[in-house]
């Protein structure tokens, strides 16, 4: 068990642009040099690091690029953005066996000026991973947008609803991001009218349905909450940490499912969270979902049990629970979940730019439509 036994202690990004001008190596040592900052560290307390598999940075060349020495534990996580608070979780994990004392969690590239995630398939060499791909591909299911179209059309289909429904999540995204400085969408809020204008992308998605695509770097820094305790920013307990991968799970295409209109990957992870911590929907002071597409935002808030089956439009529109409040990652910043991990600490410290008043505890989610992982962070004591 990790409960309680780790913290977040830091955390540190770079700028989020459309064309940052530099390599990803430098983005993510901006990213980290940043985190440490903020925890009171220093490169050589650090003696462990944890990335993704689609991370082009290595542990051992951003290390020293950031003047870290000796590394005891290295790792990275796969399935692109589910990896996001599995990073964390195996952090704590290496922190509570003793393996490391200070791990530092790292994601940096160039979304949009380089590989751009959204441009879907352009080639692949054979293998078993990409198999599945090879049932859709040739009925041009080519990119991650048309791929969720499928589960959000049969989403729409089983309870009777219409796209606009989807709105409300890029509406309350966007009123964050137009009160945060850090996003790209600072000062530009939209309305439901503005969603139903956006042009289709792939049928029921719209163009505002759609999360960004960035130039950055994030970094947080998992030391024990002991230590954390020393350090000069309040520690962000990890309470839970959970990974989930469902039965005939699939990188986005998971469409031989019994029912395609819910994320079981992500209901795994919820029952992990909530077992675990013996906490429930009405103890989360705020929560921070992973928002590619905002379909899939709709589906985890059923899935953890804030609402009923094809109750999370509605549930939105009712703004009874904050929800990424840095603007997600259709408003903030593209960086695979991890800013939406540095913004439940923020919100747990007190110091976010939307904060919530006694914000305590922050559900965080990673990628869905992919195996992904989910934390639940609090303020110490």
């Amino acid at each position: 068990m990790i409960a309680g036994t780790a913290a977040v202690a830091g955390i540190g990004a770079t700028a989020f642009t459309k064309d940052s001008g530099r390599s990803e190596l430098a983005l993510a040592a901006e990213a980290v040099r940043a985190a440490l900052d903020d925890a009171g560290l220093g490169p050589r307390d650090v003696d462990g690091m944890v990335t993704f598999t689609m991370d082009t940075s290595p542990e051992i060349t951003v290390a020293q690029a950031a003047g870290i020495g000796e590394l005891t534990f290295f790792s990275r996580v796969h399935y692109g953005g589910g990896a996001a608070c599995a990073t964390v979780q195996q952090a704590a994990l290496a922190v509570a066996a003793g393996l490391a004392e200070v791990v530092v969690c790292y994601r940096a590239f160039n979304e949009r000026s380089g590989r751009r995630f959204g441009a879907g398939v352009q080639s692949r060499e054979p293998s078993a991973e990409g198999a599945a791909l090879g049932w859709g591909l040739p009925y041009g299911l080519l990119t991650p947008a048309s791929w969720v179209a499928m589960a959000a059309r049969r989403y729409l289909h089983t309870y009777g609803l219409e796209p606009g429904v989807f709105g409300h999540v890029a509406v309350t995204d966007r009123r964050h991001a137009a009160t945060n400085p850090a996003a790209y969408f600072h000062g530009r809020p939209i309305t439901l009218a503005d969603h139903a204008a956006s042009r289709w992308i792939a049928e029921p998605l719209r163009l505002l349905d759609c999360c960004q695509e960035t130039d950055g770097g994030q970094a947080l820094v998992v030391t024990s909450v002991e230590r954390a305790r020393t350090l000069a920013r309040p520690p962000a307990v990890i309470i839970a940490a959970a990974q989930g991968a469902g039965r005939a799970q699939e990188q986005m295409t998971s469409y031989y499912r019994d029912g395609i209109e819910g994320l079981p990957e992500m209901g795994v992870v919820a029952r992990q969270l909530w077992g675990s911590s013996g906490l429930g929907p009405a103890d989360v002071d705020v929560a921070v979902l992973y928002d590619h597409f905002t379909p899939y935002v709709l589906m985890q808030l059923e899935e953890f049990g804030f609402c009923g089956p094809g109750e999370g439009g509605a549930f939105v529109e009712s703004d009874v629970l904050p929800l990424n409040t840095h603007g997600g990652q259709l408003g903030e910043a593209y960086l695979h979940g991890m800013n939406g991990i540095a913004e439940a600490v923020r919100q747990v410290r007190g110091t976010a730019v939307n904060q919530v008043p006694g914000a305590a505890r922050a559900l965080v989610t990673a990628g869905t439509g992919v195996p992904t992982s989910g934390l639940l962070l609090g303020a110490d004591g």
